[in-house]
Formats: structure tokens, sequence, C-alpha cells
């Protein structure tokens, strides 16, 4: 089965769910099955079919949770269940199965409800596209920017991190402390508004600006303004952020450390 990396649109999968077309049924590329009201399969096609462990018998007239991760499938069952009383339609979710491949796989699962003449739940069907590796990204990036977070945190000096913009994207709380704004104030205003500076003094002369700091590093004692209005005098570094692979300059972190806690 061809993976996806990318969420798929719900409403046009629970569209064709409405109506499946029996003659395409098994030709559809993506697993697709259907349940009665206790959750039993009835229904399954090829695409299934080719994911189900052999291992573990005929899939048609088992419980659609036994493959399931444990920890998901208590919750998995008393949910169907209870959409089966309810008859409300069902949202997308998010499941591991266990694959022929001998590996949970995390599958978005586009549901629609049987019903019968009277509009009663009689059952479900179900498109399933697995997610696996778009989640496994997504966690990863989380990890990192997690990691990336701790980091900071744990420096000492005030950091300031803005975009090729200007535009304040990160800081620490000892920036927080230092400047009077909270974290989340900072986020989204311009540099110089929550940093700006009165005297700048550099060993080369190069004068303290945002469009300087994109070009280079620059390192110098600055009299700035907390948010306060008050004056701080500290020792300033500049660097400009650098894409890896293309170079581009994407950004500036500055670096803040009151002289007086020298």
């Amino acid at each position: 089965m061809n993976e996806v990396c990318a969420p798929t649109p719900a409403a046009p999968i629970a569209a064709a769910l409405d109506q499946p077309d029996p003659d395409l049924f098994d030709e559809l590329p993506l697993p697709y099955l259907e349940m009665d009201t206790m959750g039993i399969v009835t229904r399954a096609n090829r695409a299934t079919m080719t994911l189900h462990p052999l291992e573990h018998g005929a899939l048609l007239g088992k419980m659609a949770w036994d493959l399931m991760a444990t920890d998901e499938k208590e919750q998995s069952c008393a949910a169907y269940l209870s959409l089966m009383e309810s008859g409300e339609n069902p949202p997308v979710v998010l499941r591991s199965l266990y694959t022929r491949h001998g590996e949970f796989r995390t599958y978005e699962m586009h549901r629609n409800l049987i019903r019968d003449a009277n509009g009663r739940p009689i059952g479900m069907r179900m498109v399933c596209v697995d997610v696996t590796r778009a989640r496994r990204e997504l966690e990863a990036a989380q990890k990192g920017r997690a990691w990336l977070e701790s980091v900071m945190e744990s420096v000492a000096d005030a950091v300031i991190v803005t975009d090729a913009l200007g535009f304040v994207r990160a800081a620490n709380s000892a920036a927080d402390s230092m400047l009077g704004w909270k974290v989340q104030e900072l986020i989204g205003k311009v540099i110089e508004k929550v940093l700006p500076v009165l005297r700048f003094d550099s060993v080369s002369g190069t004068p303290l600006n945002f469009t300087m700091a994109l070009e280079g590093h620059c390192k110098g004692i600055a009299t700035i303004l907390d948010r306060e209005r008050r004056e701080l005098r500290v020792e300033v570094r500049t660097s400009p952020i650098l894409e890896k692979g293309t170079g581009y300059t994407t950004g500036v972190v500055t670096v803040l450390c009151r002289l007086e806690d020298r």
C-alpha cells in the first residue's frame, strides 16, 4: 500500500463512503472494510486483506479491534459501541494496527455509519490511510523543538531569536527577567520595539541595527531600555542564522548580558 505523508481531506472520503461502488470495491488502493453493530468485520477489500497478518487467520468474522495496539482496544471498542447507540456521524480517528509486515502502523480512519431504511445504525464502513511516516516525522520535529527550547532555557544570558524581517520568534526566561517582557508578549513584535538601543559601542565601530546583524557577527556594549523604560547597560552579541544547505540568512540570534551581573 502506498504510504500517504499528508493528512487526507475527510470530506471527499466521507462522501465516497456514502455510496460505495460495488464494482470498484476490490480496486480501491486504500484498505476498506465494513463492520456490523458489534464491530465484527463483514466485508474487506483486497488492499485490506494484503495487510492482514496470515497468522491471525480469517479477517471476516473477527472483531475489528483485535489487530489494534493493546492500549487502544478497550477505548476503541467503547467508542464504537457508543456511536452505534447515538447514531452520531463518526469523526476521523487515528489507530495503530498490526500488519502482515510484523509491525504496528498508524492509520487515519475515515468512517461512515451504515444505516437501515429508518436511519438506525446497523454498522460502519471505513477507509484507512497509512500516516505512519507523517506521524513519526511530526513527533521527531516536536521532540527536536522541545529539546531546543530546553537548551535556550538553560542559557543564563538573555536570548532573543528573530526572523529575517526582525520579528521575534523565540526568547528565553532570562530575556523575560532582564527586559520585563513576558516571553509570549515578545513573540511577534519587531526587535527594535522591545529592544530600543540608546547607545552602542563596538571595537569595530559598527553601529548596532538589525540590517547589520543580518550581515555578520556583532559584539559591543549597549545602553538599552527595558519595558518600564529603565536604562540597562548590557553586552550585546548577535549572530546571523544561516539555513543549512542553502546558506541563506533566515534570522538573527541576539544574546544580552547585564554588565552588573559580571
